[in-house]
């Protein structure tokens, strides 16, 4: 599994803007496994200040910096046949499709290198609307783990393996591993003997019974009503 980031010139790629810096952070049984792919990118344009506001990264930095040409290869080959993990991932596989398209070298797409799991729709799904990853950062409490003065393609990438881990934390509980020869008879069907004998029934004594209304009596009082409310009797 790999975790992506893409920092670029601005927001639309039809309107010629490019990716200045590519951050990736494999994640292997849900930990950062410490390699990573991270490439500064010269986008042969100018950057306004607004957007160098955003990344930190300056027109002069970027002048000496390899072609998007020159990287495209290593990048295919460190991301291909993994899951990508990317919070927007229109956003940025729209990016990639299209720097893959400029080399002129036909290029293979995003979707043909590899899946890709969307964490902005993983949000929607969780919390109702999508949510960015500042807010999921803090709503699960790792925003802290890494400096953000400047939102970095690999520093974003780290933060959002962060967050991916912390997402799916419940997964980790459901035991279901696929190609486990043992996984259909677990999750089979088992039939109860007709033959077995009858369960032992416990009735409530007299005493049990009162305390079981006191309560209820108490819970009604409080709340207007209790969804306990029965009789608690031997024939049960």
């Amino acid at each position: 599994m790999i975790v992506l980031d893409t920092e670029t010139t601005g927001i639309d790629p039809k309107q010629g803007h490019r990716i200045v810096e590519i951050g990736c952070v494999e994640l292997i049984d849900r930990k950062l496994t410490g390699r990573n792919y991270h490439v500064y990118i010269n986008p042969q344009m100018h950057m306004d200040q607004e957007v160098i506001n955003i990344h930190g990264l300056s027109n002069e930095f970027l002048l000496d910096k390899q072609l998007f040409n020159q990287v495209a290869d290593d990048f295919i080959e460190f991301i291909r046949g993994a899951e990508l993990v990317i919070h927007n991932a229109r956003f940025d596989v729209g990016f990639m499709d299209h720097e893959f398209a400029m080399t002129r070298r036909g290029l293979p797409n995003t979707y043909d290198i590899c899946t890709v799991t969307d964490t902005l729709k993983t949000s929607r799904d969780e919390f109702g609307s999508p949510k960015t990853l500042d807010f999921l950062a803090r709503h699960y409490g790792v925003e802290k783990l890494v400096d953000r003065t400047y939102h970095g393609a690999l520093i974003d990438a780290q933060l959002l393996a962060y967050v991916y881990i912390e997402m799916t934390r419940h997964q980790n509980t459901l035991n279901l591993s696929q190609g486990d020869e043992n996984t259909s008879d677990s999750l089979s069907v088992r039939r109860v003997d007709q033959n077995r004998s009858g369960l032992k029934v416990i009735a409530a004594s007299t005493e049990e019974q009162q305390a079981h209304d006191q309560r209820m009596a108490i819970i009604e009082k409080k709340a207007g009503h209790s969804i306990w409310r029965g009789e608690v009797s031997a024939e049960n």
